[in-house]
């Protein structure tokens, strides 16, 4: 920092730590607002959350997505060894032997993981899958009466027969000694009696876990901590997970509402993978979790950007540069001479995560708006020892080939200019 004294440099720490506090501030792993870790703000959110990932269900259901035995194999492996406790593999309908051999990579990569069959709705259901080797069944419960007899038919002359079968799927399951989550669909049509109804009945049957999905997507955080508050009302000793989906971008706040009101589990998948709008993305979702509230996921934090784009590999599905935490440019602010500066002085300024916390990196590329400061950066990054003096010069170089060109430099395009600059 050539035109910052050492002591001026120690003044701006110290006047930037004044608004820090432990907690909030993980040296070299973040920096967020003290009021995330108040709860006079906040609420009480739980020192820990289960994560459960859907994604190997949601990319076989994504349209336009088919890839190889060995790719999915290969991703799969990479998702267990993030640390991810619960995982949901594909369900009813898939060839047998392919779901034994994504159990057997599972359980070799992690073998506490627990891996659940999901939208179970028949007892020969439960059966295949206690015979294939799942340690957990989602029995689904639509949010319905005889309209459920879209997702699971012939169509229910009831909402009790909707019930009714569904108790005779958890009990078979438990008696089978497989964990039980009842998985209860489109949950925002689901009336404050229906849940209370279905919750008392589930739990009777012996279910251990009362899931809400929102398909559509039609429920906010608000809403969403108020039903898990319900349903936990209804049943006291079931643990409560939430499959949010993402159709106003509110996945992961829908996520942290319903731990907030007492949510275990948080169903989420690698890049929000499902279909429409998908659910909330695992990455941000740990994230946020871990980084803005302190609540423990075991989700091996440095292993997220890898598993992200391993998906979008697997899937052709590409995210937005910008994706939150994993994306490509998620740590980059431009080429300004600013963000050098401030970077020299504490990477956490503007980062509020420390990018390697999570597997990513932080880029400065060279803009138009780059100045000395940031050029030198960049050519010391390219090993390429430049007198300061000849720096403004370079700068000069690589602007007007940037505005000629109308795109980014490459490295050896860098390094062409700054060489014949130095040569003259």
């Amino acid at each position: 920092m050539d035109d910052l004294t050492e002591a001026q440099v120690e003044r701006i720490r110290a006047d930037i730590g004044r608004s820090r506090t432990a907690g909030a501030y993980a040296p070299g792993r973040w920096s967020v607002a003290p009021g995330n870790r108040d709860t006079a703000v906040t609420g009480v959110l739980p020192e820990r959350v289960r994560l459960r990932d859907t994604s190997i269900r949601a990319i076989e259901s994504m349209p336009g997505v088919v890839a190889t035995r060995e790719a999915k194999t290969a991703f799969l492996r990479l998702l267990a060894r993030s640390g991810v406790p619960e995982i949901v593999t594909s369900g009813p309908g898939r060839d047998p032997d392919a779901l034994r051999a994504d159990l057997a990579v599972i359980k070799q990569e992690q073998p506490d993981c627990t891996v659940a069959c999901p939208f179970v709705s028949t007892m020969d259901g439960v059966d295949l899958a206690r015979d294939i080797g799942f340690d957990a069944v989602q029995v689904s419960v639509p949010g319905f009466g005889p309209a459920s007899g879209i997702y699971d038919p012939p169509v229910p002359a009831s909402r009790e027969e909707v019930v009714g079968r569904a108790i005779a799927v958890v009990e078979h399951a438990r008696a089978q000694r497989l964990r039980v989550t009842a998985a209860f669909t489109m949950v925002s049509y689901l009336t404050d009696e229906m849940l209370a109804e279905t919750v008392a009945a589930m739990a009777g049957a012996g279910a251990g876990e009362i899931a809400l999905f929102d398909g559509p997507g039609a429920v906010g955080p608000e809403a969403f901590g108020r039903l898990v508050h319900a349903t936990r009302s209804a049943a006291p000793d079931l643990e409560v997970g939430v499959h949010p989906h993402n159709t106003f971008g509110l996945g992961v706040a829908c996520a942290v509402a319903a731990a907030r009101a007492g949510a275990a589990v948080v169903e989420s998948s690698v890049n929000g993978y499902c279909g429409g709008p998908g659910n909330a993305d695992l990455a941000a979702t740990a994230a946020a979790f871990e980084a803005l509230y302190g609540v423990r996921t075991g989700i091996r934090l440095n292993a997220l950007t890898e598993l992200a784009r391993a998906g979008a590999e697997l899937t052709g599905h590409m995210p937005a540069l910008n994706q939150p935490i994993t994306g490509r440019d998620a740590f980059c602010w431009g080429g300004g001479d600013w963000v050098t500066v401030e970077y020299e002085v504490d990477p956490l300024l503007h980062n509020c995560v420390e990018p390697a916390l999570v597997g990513n990196e932080r880029r400065v590329p060279l803009t138009p708006q780059s100045g000395p400061r940031t050029t030198a950066a960049t050519l010391h990054g390219l090993g390429i020892d430049a007198d300061p003096a000849l720096v403004p010069a370079i700068v000069e170089r690589c602007r007007a080939e940037l505005d000629a060109l109308g795109r980014l430099l490459t490295d050896e395009e860098i390094r062409a200019i700054a060489r014949s600059v130095l040569a003259n």
